[in-house]
């Protein structure tokens, strides 16, 4: 069953898929790393948002796209585990698109992990912009 579904031209597309979503997070990932504001871990609660605030019904749109994404890229990122391709980061980026109890605490945990927080706070810094706070940290 496996072998009729995994033919030579499915696996093909499925490595250039790989490849285009690889090369995708070397251009997404640090223009959105540059757009998050430099407090935004540092409190409590989620800061609120700005994006549609006055607009419900496109606010419900975008967490459902934000969620069907999100499931699409935990599926991707699954697959990648076998396949060439970025697996645990991909499961990563899907778990943050999400909507879940406890997502700001998993987000500030994976945040303050060291090499996770400079590693952002190095592409911040090629953006020019200011390091990410955490919430034990005071601000600069």
């Amino acid at each position: 069953m496996l072998e009729q579904l995994l033919t030579p031209e499915v696996l093909w597309i499925l490595a250039g898929a790989s490849l285009v979503m690889f090369v995708a997070s070397l251009i997404a990932v640090p223009w959105f790393v540059a757009r998050i504001p430099a407090d935004y871990f540092a409190g409590e609660e989620r800061p609120p948002a700005v994006a549609f605030r006055n607009q419900p019904v496109l606010r419900l749109l975008f967490r459902l796209l934000a969620n069907v994404l999100g499931l699409i890229l935990i599926a991707a990122g699954i697959v990648m585990l076998v396949l060439p391709g970025q697996g645990i980061l991909t499961i990563i980026a899907g778990l943050l698109a999400l909507s879940f109890p406890g997502k700001y605490r998993f987000e500030q945990w994976l945040v303050g992990l060291g090499p996770v927080h400079r590693s952002i706070n190095a592409l911040r810094r090629y953006r020019n912009q200011p390091p990410l706070q955490l919430p034990d940290e005071p601000p600069p």
